[in-house]
């Protein structure tokens, strides 16, 4: 599936950004440290969570996340098991079977595009090179060779190629279609199920920004053919209900799009980032821990418990994030909500009544919650049919005890 590329893109060309640029990140990376080149699946979760400048640097630079977050002593145990990916291999030979009879059916059915595909109207062009560069050229020669047929093209497993931050990034879906009538459409082929018609909406979304970034890529070629048209949606086909039969839907990915573009405009400003850290900071995973973890401090992080599933640091920094006291722990909405409290503690104090402004609405809020909660709790009688909190002013017997912060702060993660 396309989560594995059969080939290494690291064998590409060698990135176009200024010298001195280059050298920096070459230093930041540590020496003797090639550049990890990115794919569709990191320029994806750039675009999950876009505030994060932790991981536009550590993108942009090239370094390898896994192996930072294992010398920092927090590995990801992100991956796919040996079972799921044979699992999905053999759904995606099933859909592509027969010279992608199934999945072309599929894609007019659902898209149209012109003729219903015929045998004969079937094209599927052998797209076999040595290296990305080379598979590259011969996806865009197949892709122009595409445009002038009047019948059904299938790319199984092409190469694009898109500029990111001045240095090339190989991509491969797992399969473009060429239609009639010129609309090029990206395939996505996943092996988690369609049931009664639906997916699990965490796992669509993860397909639609891969997707996005197939799309962008398609973009870019496609201005120089005339004629050419992508698709602001992307064919997604899933195995229907508990079968190994593909069924498909089609997601319209515009919103993945504009946030995917203005993520990758970001990383083009890797050298703000560079200039914002101190003199000399390195991020090889070969250095002492202490050492490691302080030069990765210096970098802003912004987490969220989606990056949970979407970035290799992501334990790290929710570590970093708890021994902070930090409220990005309890997620995005919460953190919105609580404007400039950006601790629990500060959040509690100003509950209480012992900091901040009267004025800020977020105060305002918390303060009434507060004064509603000791009012309800007031309410409850104390053994005997006393009145409790409201006699004696402190809680009543056999009232909840009130968390701690860090109790707050995973009651709020976990929920």
């Amino acid at each position: 599936m396309s989560e594995y590329p059969s080939n290494d893109p690291r064998t590409g060309a060698p990135p176009s950004a200024p010298a001195g640029l280059r050298r920096r990140l070459a230093e930041l990376r540590g020496p003797g440290t090639a550049p990890r080149p990115l794919d569709a699946r990191a320029l994806a979760a750039l675009a999950a969570n876009p505030g994060c400048d932790r991981r536009a640097l550590l993108d942009g630079a090239g370094i390898d996340k896994n192996a930072l977050a294992t010398a920092l002593g927090a590995p990801s145990d992100a991956g796919q098991s040996q079972f799921a990916f044979m699992r999905g291999n053999a759904f995606e030979a099933r859909v592509k079977a027969d010279g992608g009879a199934e999945l072309l059916r599929l894609t007019h059915a659902l898209l149209g595009g012109g003729p219903e595909p015929t045998p004969a109207s079937r094209h599927v062009p052998d797209l076999a090179a040595q290296g990305p560069e080379a598979r590259t050229r011969r996806t865009a020669e197949a892709l122009r060779e595409a445009a002038g047929r009047e019948g059904w093209t299938l790319l199984d497993h092409p190469m694009l190629a898109l500029d990111v931050a001045g240095s090339p990034a190989y991509l491969e879906p797992d399969a473009v279609v060429v239609a009639p009538d010129g609309t090029w459409t990206v395939v996505e082929i996943k092996s988690f199920p369609m049931i009664d018609g639906a997916a699990d909406p965490a796992k669509v979304g993860a397909a639609a920004r891969q997707s996005a970034v197939y799309v962008l890529a398609l973009e870019e070629f496609a201005e120089g053919v005339p004629a050419a048209r992508v698709r602001d949606r992307v064919l997604l086909v899933c195995p229907r209900d508990f079968s190994n039969l593909p069924t498909a839907a089609p997601v319209d990915i515009r919103k993945q799009l504009s946030v995917t573009r203005r993520q990758l405009a970001r990383l083009t400003r890797v050298a703000d980032l560079l200039a914002a850290l101190p003199e000399g900071t390195v991020l090889d995973p070969a250095l002492p821990a202490e050492e490691l973890r302080a030069a990765v401090a210096a970098v802003p992080a912004t987490y969220a418990p989606e990056c949970l599933s979407a970035c290799e640091l992501a334990f790290h920094c929710r570590a970093s994030a708890r021994s902070g006291d930090e409220v990005t722990a309890l997620g995005r909405a919460v953190r919105g909500e609580l404007g400039g409290l950006a601790t629990v503690g500060a959040v509690l104090a100003a509950a209480h009544g012992e900091a901040g402004d009267p004025a800020d609405p977020a105060v305002a809020a918390l303060r009434r919650a507060h004064r509603l909660r000791g009012e309800a709790l007031a309410r409850h009688e104390a053994p005997g049919g006393g009145t409790g909190a409201a006699a004696g002013g402190g809680a009543p017997v056999g009232a909840p005890r009130a968390r701690t912060a860090p109790e707050d702060a995973r009651a709020g993660e976990a929920a």
